[in-house]
């Protein structure tokens, strides 16, 4: 942030690629309008690191007048790309709040890639080649060890050519050709040694179908969608960094003439969103659910939007967490932290408020009617005045924490004890009288009674009761499971930094605990899927949109109400697995 030089105050410093643009705008270029891209493969479903990715493209889009942003599929490699993951990709960045200007397939552009392809060829700057992948690889060296030469190099543009047409139509097996770029071997960028920009795939296409036996590299494809779509800036996440010689060199060999643009389309790389506590490998999420660690993926735990839309988080605190994150040169880890606050700072704006119990412990208020039912008016949020009240049933028999009460407390303990006195939550002070214990000496039942002039959060005789506690009406109470959710990886293991150690080591065994005997509002009852409620001194939870049923509802911990992760860490689980909960 700066301060304004006029008003004093404070602005937002322009992120570097925006500061590039300004300057290139300001320079007149850029006549027809700025194009962006958001171009993934159709792979997988889109995580958080994506959701950055979106509001990045679709965000510039948005800021600058006549700018475009499509949505390009990247389906260059038909053997793991689905259109089961194409429409996932569309819901998502619709959920988001974005709209491309258009739609568009790498796929679309395959006889254009093809002829573009003949050109290099043509002009001595493709060549095809037979080694194996393995051959290839070997002879491509290493570091500053040059690479070799591949025998196939010298074979004359008419014979390559025939040979491409050839592949194209179906003539050699998988592998036994590629064809690669004819650049230098030498070069001190591995991704310039003559990399391979088709490869032989007999494998059925989700959009194209059968129509071809030969697939363009990401590289070969990406550079050239980007000219057909008239992109201005393409931009992409910094391990691309090193692609960028050869996305400029391949632009460079077509020319201008033959894309049919004036101005070449620039590669411009920023930080990828590296979160702390969870995992964003595609690979490692598929072990992930394929090895039955977790649901699917839509598990609350994973980082996959849909998961984090069934959690209950809301696509403005997903916009507003990468806004705050930025756009930056360098890759850095960013805390679990800064992601909950933004949801946190928006949900106590928003949701309404009620009282749950996660661990019931009954109290019997003995100087109460056995039908005693009154009816306590109960705010609903105290940040929106419009939010209004409800009504909660008062009643002999209720439901508390078991946390918030202790036998023998300490001094500092502000809530029920033997002898001790708190209030109830809108209602009325109790007194605890009697513990009742079983036969194993476990606390059972807590007898107390109230004082009937304390209602209203005053007292008769001026006395000050500092606990507060919350509670629900034991006879009304709806049951339901309530599951907790924590970071997927201990606090040792801050991200998913993709080394190839036993990675599943690292996942925390309390990322989800459920609490089976939950008591909760009756008002709870038929929440509304998808609905988040804050649970009074408890966290923010929402209705599972999944497993919720009319009278038996389901409730996610969305995000607790502070950031507790670095106390619970200490003792290497998160701390969630106490008495009357169930791990899972």
């Amino acid at each position: 942030m700066t301060n304004d030089a006029n008003t004093g105050e404070a602005t937002e410093r322009r992120h570097f690629i925006q500061a590039r643009i300004d300057a290139e705008l300001a320079e007149g270029r850029h006549g027809d309008g700025l194009r962006f891209r958001f171009p993934p493969e159709p792979n997988g479903y889109p995580h958080i690191g994506h959701a950055k990715a979106i509001c990045v493209n679709f965000g510039l889009a948005e800021e600058f007048d006549g700018a475009r942003c499509y949505l390009r599929f990247d389906d260059t490699n038909p053997a793991k790309e689905e259109a089961e993951f194409v429409g996932a990709i569309r819901e998502d960045i619709a959920w988001l709040g974005f709209e491309p200007y258009e739609v568009r397939y790498a796929s679309s552009y395959f006889e254009q890639l093809f002829d573009w392809a003949c050109q290099l060829i043509e002009q001595g700057d493709a060549f095809v080649c037979d080694l194996s992948v393995e051959e290839a690889r070997e002879q491509r060296g290493y570091g500053n060890r040059p690479g070799t030469n591949s025998p196939y190099r010298e074979r004359s543009p008419a014979e390559n050519l025939d040979l491409f047409r050839r592949m194209r139509a179906g003539e050699f097996p998988e592998g036994a050709r590629t064809l690669r770029a004819k650049i230098d071997m030498a070069h001190t960028n591995l991704q310039m040694r003559d990399p391979v920009m088709y490869r032989i795939l007999h494998a059925s296409h989700h959009q194209t179908g059968e129509a071809w036996k030969i697939y363009p590299t990401y590289d070969w494809a990406h550079g050239q969608s980007d000219a057909i779509e008239g992109i201005t800036h393409s931009l992409c996440s910094l391990e691309f960094e090193n692609h960028r010689p050869l996305y400029e060199w391949y632009l460079e060999r077509i020319g201008k003439e033959a894309l049919g643009v004036d101005e070449l389309p620039q590669q411009i790389e920023f930080a990828r969103l590296q979160l702390a506590h969870t995992i964003t490998s595609k690979r490692k999420l598929v072990e992930l659910i394929e090895g039955g660690l977790v649901e699917g993926w839509d598990d609350p735990r994973l980082p996959t939007l849909r998961g984090m839309r069934r959690r209950g988080y809301t696509p403005s605190a997903i916009r507003e967490f990468a806004r705050r994150v930025g756009v930056a040169r360098f890759n850095s880890t960013i805390d679990m932290v800064v992601l909950e606050n933004t949801l946190r700072e928006e949900l106590n704006r928003t949701a309404e408020r009620r009282m749950a119990v996660l661990k019931p412990l009954e109290v019997v208020i003995e100087n109460l009617p056995d039908d005693h039912r009154e009816e306590i008016e109960a705010i609903n949020n105290p940040e929106d005045e419009a939010a209004g009240t409800r009504r909660v049933p008062f009643t002999k028999r209720v439901f508390i924490d078991r946390d918030d009460f202790m036998e023998d407390p300490p001094k500092k303990f502000f809530r029920l004890g033997p002898g001790r006195e708190v209030r109830l939550r809108y209602a009325y002070c109790v007194t605890c009288t009697e513990v009742v214990k079983d036969a194993s000496g476990e606390v059972v039942r807590l007898v107390c009674t109230y004082d009937p002039e304390s209602g209203g959060g005053k007292t008769s005789d001026g006395r000050k009761v500092k606990g507060v506690i919350h509670w629900v009406p034991a006879d009304e109470a709806v049951r339901a499971d309530v599951r907790l959710y924590d970071h997927l990886l201990r606090a040792e293991e801050a991200s998913d930094d993709g080394e190839e150690r036993d990675w599943k080591e690292a996942l925390n065994p309390e990322s989800l605990v459920v609490a089976k005997t939950a008591a909760l509002e009756p008002s709870l009852a038929d929440a509304a899927p998808g609905t988040t409620y804050q649970f009074e001194r408890v966290g923010y939870f929402t209705a599972d949109p999944v497993d919720s049923k009319p009278g038996a509802p389901v409730f996610h911990r969305t995000v607790a109400l502070r950031d507790t992760w670095a106390k619970q860490a200490k003792g290497g689980g998160g701390g969630q697995q106490k008495k009357g909960l169930k791990r899972r």
